[in-house]
């Protein structure tokens, strides 16, 4: 992780007619920046995301399904960004498989690519959106900046969300949020039991035992915490290692300190749901903490998060230095 490594050039290319900005780094493909609108998704993504040897760290399922994959919950695709609850619509967990009748859901609707910037050493990309209610009634506007990095075999993304409130917003403290990827089924923890997760409108998923073949995940947390036990828990960066074929990978997701809850707990599950959420205290405290977010009309908050995508197993110290690099940006 030396600064003395080769500035690799960061190409974003526009691909109007499939709906996504490309985006490499020397010449090799990383991730696409996807806004295939809401018959697909109910939110722009980045989908896929590979490792800089070229290896698939997303889940396949539902848009290009793998052998042997998971195939619940699919609103969970490649990276994303948004909450269970805003005044009462329920942003996350938003897809077409959903009874949209039982509970009502909100939509998050791309609306331009305001800045696009390839470079020597990184590219940026600047982008909007609106976040809609089940009526359609706009209550907060988007505006979200990438910038796509990259150091040896490791790649990062910066990416920073200004949410403003056109209305009055509450965002009450709930399980499903904020900042999350839905990895590749070798990064899941391995696991000898039948797991059913239920959102907050008691809606259950099963999520099957599986063959543990190939099965290499593992979380630590910034504090020494590891497996399953990271989840509902404070932390300044949560690592994800694991293996695929014979490609050792880190996927680690490191929260600002300007943010709203830092540090932050996380929604972190064995099943390949990797997520931060520091808006839902009360649900991750046992009810000790609660944080009851709002904006008022005109108000904004701004989410900063650094992903680092790695052909190694990262150490806590590497990350502890990226971690506080990451806390002296805007």
């Amino acid at each position: 992780m030396s600064g003395q490594l080769q500035a690799q050039k960061v190409d974003l290319v526009k691909n109007e007619k499939e709906k996504k900005v490309e985006v490499s780094i020397d010449g090799k493909p990383f991730t696409s920046y996807f806004y295939p609108g809401e018959d697909v998704l109910k939110k722009a993504v980045l989908y896929p995301v590979m490792t800089a040897k070229g290896t698939l760290v997303t889940r396949g399922w539902p848009l290009d399904p793998r052998p042997g994959e998971r195939v619940d919950h699919p609103h969970h695709v490649g990276i994303w960004l948004n909450y269970e609850d805003v005044n009462g619509n329920d942003y996350w967990n938003n897809s077409d498989a959903v009874d949209h009748a039982k509970r009502a859901y909100g939509t998050i609707v791309h609306t331009g690519i305001t800045s696009l910037k390839s470079g020597k050493n990184k590219g940026e990309l600047t982008v909007t959106a609106d976040w809609v209610d089940k009526d359609r009634t706009l209550t907060l506007k988007e505006t979200t900046t990438y910038v796509f990095s990259a150091k040896g075999d490791t790649r990062f993304i910066d990416r920073s969300t200004t949410l403003t409130a056109v209305i009055d917003a509450a965002m009450p403290d709930i399980k499903d949020g904020m900042y999350a990827i839905r990895v590749a089924r070798e990064l899941e923890l391995p696991s000898n039991k039948p797991e059913i997760f239920t959102d907050a409108a008691g809606i259950a998923t099963k999520v099957p035992v599986m063959n543990n073949t190939g099965i290499t995940g593992n979380y630590r947390n910034s504090n020494g915490i590891e497996g399953e036990a990271v989840w509902a828990k404070r932390a300044i960066w949560c690592n994800l290692t694991g293996k695929i074929k014979d490609e050792n990978i880190s996927i680690a997701m490191i929260d600002h300190p300007k943010n709203v809850g830092y540090p932050s707990y996380w929604h972190a599950r064995g099943y390949g749901l990797f997520a931060v959420n520091p808006l839902g205290q009360k649900a991750f405290s046992d009810g000790k903490e609660v944080l009851n977010f709002k904006l008022k009309k005109g108000e904004s908050t701004t989410f900063r998060y650094r992903m680092v995508i790695a052909s190694e197993h990262l150490s806590d110290s590497a990350l502890n230095t990226i971690a506080a690099d990451f806390g002296k940006t805007k």
